[in-house]
């Protein structure tokens, strides 16, 4: 599946849980935020697709995901974005 497809399957799925997308362009990361008292995940139109899977993955974690029936291709690329957080982290931890 390619990435673009993975991010409007990902983007469905965090409204799915109530979450809010926003897009817009200029020198941010983007990420979850609150705005107006809903929750938003904020994308960076000049980002890739990659760049929004990491981001739309880091957002939804912490939400109960295992409701949602999501295709193989999404769930690998959320374990594979997870995964390369996880391994930043523990980079992080070690050279401290």
């Amino acid at each position: 599946m390619k990435a673009k497809k993975i991010v409007q399957e990902l983007e469905t799925a965090a409204k799915l849980l109530g979450l809010e997308i926003r897009k817009g362009k200029g020198s941010f990361r983007g990420g979850l935020c609150t705005i107006s008292g809903q929750e938003t995940i904020v994308l960076n139109k000049l980002h890739v697709p990659e760049v929004h899977i990491t981001i739309l993955a880091e957002s939804i974690k912490s939400y109960p995901i295992d409701s949602l029936e999501l295709k193989p291709a999404v769930k690998k690329a959320l374990e594979d974005a997870w995964d390369a957080q996880a391994a930043m982290v523990a980079e992080d931890i070690e050279a401290e």
